[in-house]
């Protein structure tokens, strides 16, 4: 009966958390928080994750924002890198036969940056040591001696040709063309006109002897070509010589300090096999230092464009583990390509771009190599391409430096392809669930390579021990980041924003990018009145100023409300209308707005029209709740004749979209209401879903919306009599403000719960709803007995007008 609706006591609209729930009784005693807060699910998937060696286990660590995802990985991450060993540094240097794809090294971590050094050092040796081997005395010594015994050796080849040549009556001549010979007469070479004036016989035996002479003379160019040859290589040798004596030594030490890196070793081989065959560029190096500037210039496009260095000894470390304490854990905030897998550099020169090995980069994979790489999806999936090649360095394990131009085969400049690099790495992805669904389905390979899930929870229990990690984590905040301290009042009221937040009396958020925000406004707040503490009050005066500053869309509605632009009614009784209440949203701020329900019935067989629906302001799931409405009215009231009826229901002054079944049990009850012409209550608003068995169900907001109508009727001015019908599953979410559990507590304003319809319709209108009899009618003069009557005069009345 209506009697027997009960509005809830105050106590069951709030829950308290008193300063001595807490077990401190100062806030020094708030220790620094060990762990991560009400993530246990979240953590041991993390946990699992790190543990499984397969590289198939990535990870993708999904939740709303807020709920501190990206910091618990983070901290879980750096707890297990800690304990591992550093990973491996990374070299690439130049590959002497192949420049276009350098070589990578690999060695313990730390000795990279020495050999780097070592490397630096034995080039800035060789700088001032090479072009010094040429300007020995000794060398220039020898250098001669070499010229001399190959001016010599060539002098006597062509003496004795000489001397051939004149015994047999013939003399050399030299021309621009080379060598000629020409017989001689009386000592005096012979003209063409006279060598043909001589007899046949005389004629051909001269030039039988001629092409012996050539012959002989082709030998000895060919003889004279060969000491110049013999001559270059032994000066080549000498050369080779002296720059095995400048680098040896230090090559040799090299080799002895890194024999542990058999590829050390081998590239050292290479770096003295390189410098003794480019001996010949070396000896200018004298001769280009002392030139100016345009003749540098000339002397380098004299050597192919390329200014002699030994920079191409030296080496590009690109994973520099000297300072690491452990694995890596890597957080890459822009994962573009370059970005994630390295990139190649050029610089001008000379009018183009060119590059070399030196201009290789480290990308994110580079540096998490060994260790771990955070990266968040929303980011990783705006970046062009960063996706696919994510999913391919995962595939392969290895790194492969690559750019997109490369890839897509579009026409780039010459660049390198450097030797791939070994990974092994875990990758995380922190997003939230929606991109975690739509990966899972849409990309089989996602499912391949990130089989781990981590799912951060919203919300913990409210319970002695999380209420004591609350209080930690709250003294961790304010050690981190110097906030002032909390005494145990303020840390009460930060657990109450927390239980709000979750919207549940036995629960507690654990959105702390919210509590977080709300623990530095209250420290501003102390700091305002100079309080050293901060206390319960400077908690609640930062909630009232983060809806002051949000609200100001609310305000302006009920202003509107009470300037009657916008019609509610607080006062009174009317057939066919009730309040109904809504959620809106303002980016960070969610308010409740009571909204006027009407509903008119009358003869016809259109059924339940809900005018929202047909002008396309509803949308799916208000909809729905709409059209459950027939249901319930045909199984109660039709079950033994035809539904005929025609009803209306809408939102009044509803100019935007409506979405979401909560108003379904007001829309029911007004059609109720309009079916029996018993007048609602209008100082109730109603929320509340229905199904068709007419059982009210959970809605979400309902802290909001109790709100709104609490704001609206106290502006209106309060009578004693107001109050929210909410359903009775609702109960255990309530988290109210303040105010409102004072003005339940003093009875000037009421919470309903109810389970039925009927007990709603009789609490609204005050009369019996009337239970179902054996013979399917309801006692006379209550509301169902009503409702059915209006219903049965319907059909008689659409019989009436169908005709025979």
């Amino acid at each position: 009966m209506a009697n027997q609706i009960q509005p809830l006591p105050a106590s069951e609209l709030r829950r308290e958390c008193r300063p001595e729930d807490l077990g401190f009784s100062s806030t020094e005693e708030l220790p620094v928080l060990e762990g991560i807060v009400g993530q246990e699910r979240a953590l041991r998937a993390i946990g699992f994750g790190i543990e499984i060696k397969s590289i198939g286990y990535h990870m993708y660590a999904l939740g709303p924002i807020g709920t501190g995802k990206t910091t618990t990985v983070r901290k879980f991450l750096e707890q297990d890198a800690a304990g591992k060993p550093a990973p491996d540094d990374w070299l690439y240097v130049n590959n002497f036969q192949n420049p276009d794809k350098p070589r990578a090294l690999r060695m313990s971590p730390g000795c990279g940056s020495g050999f780097r050094n070592d490397m630096d050092q034995f080039v800035e040796g060789l700088k001032s040591e090479v072009p010094r081997s040429f300007e020995e005395k000794e060398y220039a010594q020898e250098q001669q001696r070499l010229q001399q015994d190959y001016q010599r050796r060539a002098k006597e080849l062509f003496q004795q040709l000489e001397v051939d040549v004149r015994e047999s009556g013939f003399g050399l001549m030299q021309t621009p063309q080379g060598i000629i010979l020409a017989p001689l007469s009386d000592g005096e070479m012979m003209t063409p006109d006279a060598l043909a004036q001589l007899p046949e016989k005389h004629r051909r035996e001269i030039e039988n002897r001629q092409e012996e002479l050539e012959r002989e003379t082709r030998e000895t160019m060919r003889q004279a070509e060969q000491l110049q040859k013999e001559g270059r290589e032994r000066s080549r040798e000498l050369d080779r010589r002296a720059i095995a004596m400048a680098v040896d030594s230090r090559l040799n030490e090299l080799k002895e300090r890194y024999r542990d890196f058999p590829e050390i070793s081998s590239f050292l081989q290479e770096v003295r096999e390189s410098l003794l065959h480019n001996v010949g560029a070396f000896k200018h190096l004298n001769q280009m230092e002392q030139a100016s500037g345009q003749e540098q210039m000339l002397l380098a496009q004299m050597q192919g464009g390329q200014t002699p260095s030994f920079d191409e000894y030296r080496v590009n470390l690109v994973v520099d583990n000297s300072h690491a304490v452990g694995a890596p854990v890597v957080e890459e905030s822009h994962p573009t390509v370059p970005n994630l897998i390295g990139r190649i550099e050029h610089q001008g020169q000379f009018g183009t771009l060119v590059t070399n090995y030196r201009l290789i980069k480290a990308g994110a994979l580079h540096r998490a190599n060994g260790g771990y790489l955070m990266l968040d999806a929303v980011e990783l999936l705006t970046k062009p391409a960063a996706w696919q090649f994510l999913k391919r360095a995962l595939k392969s394990r290895k790194v492969v430096i690559e750019g997109i131009n490369e890839a897509m085969g579009a026409l780039t400049t010459r660049t390198l392809q450097p030797e791939p690099i070994p990974l092994e790495t875990k990758v995380i992805i922190i997003g939230d669930p929606m991109i975690y669904s739509l990966l899972y389905q849409h990309d089989p390979e996602f499912q391949e390579l990130f089989k781990v899930k981590a799912d951060f929870e919203t919300r913990m229990d409210w319970s002695p021990d999380n209420l004591h990690r609350y209080a930690q984590f709250i003294g961790t905040v304010c050690r981190e980041e110097g906030l002032r301290h909390f005494d145990p009042s303020g840390v009460a009221k930060v657990v109450e924003f927390g239980g709000r937040l979750a919207s549940h009396r036995d629960k507690l958020a654990t959105k702390f990018g919210d509590i977080v925000d709300l623990l530095r406004q209250s420290s501003y707040w102390a700091g305002v009145t100079d309080s050293p503490l901060i206390r319960g009050s400077d908690v609640k005066k930062a909630v009232d100023e983060q809806i002051f500053r949000g609200n100001r869309i609310e305000k302006r509605l009920q202003e509107m409300i009470e300037e009657g632009a916008i019609l509610i009614d607080t006062r009174g009784s009317r057939a066919g209308q009730i309040n109904g209440l809504a959620v809106l949203s303002a980016g960070d701020y969610s308010f409740g707005h009571p909204s006027r329900i009407t509903a008119r019935t009358y003869a016809g067989s259109e059924g339940v029209v809900n005018i929202d629906r047909e002008s396309k302001l509803g949308g799916p799931l208000h909809n729905k709740g709409s059209m459950i409405l027939a249901g319930y009215l045909g199984g109660r009231y039709a079950h033994d004749m035809p539904l005929s009826l025609s009803a209306t229901l809408t939102f009044e002054q509803l100019y935007s979209g409506v979405e979401g079944d909560s108003a379904s049990s007001a829309e029911l009850f007004a059609l109720l209401s309009s079916l029996t012409d018993l007048p609602l209550r209008q100082d109730l608003a109603v929320t509340g879903s229905v199904n068709q068995h007419g059982e009210i169900q959970a809605i979400g907001g309902g802290n909001e919306k109790i709100e709104g109508f609490f704001s609206v009727c106290r502006m209106a001015g309060l009578t004693g009599k107001q109050g929210v019908v909410i359903p009775r599953t609702n109960v255990r979410h309530l988290m109210l403000r303040e105010e409102v559990v004072d003005a339940v507590e003093a009875g000037d304003f009421h919470i309903y719960p109810i389970a039925t319809v009927d007990e709603g319709i009789e609490l609204l209108c005050g009369r019996d709803a009337g239970e179902r009899q054996e013979d399917g009618t309801y006692p006379e003069g209550t509301i169902n007995a009503l409702a059915k009557q209006a219903v049965c005069d319907m059909a008689e009345i659409g019989r009436k007008f169908a005709g025979p």
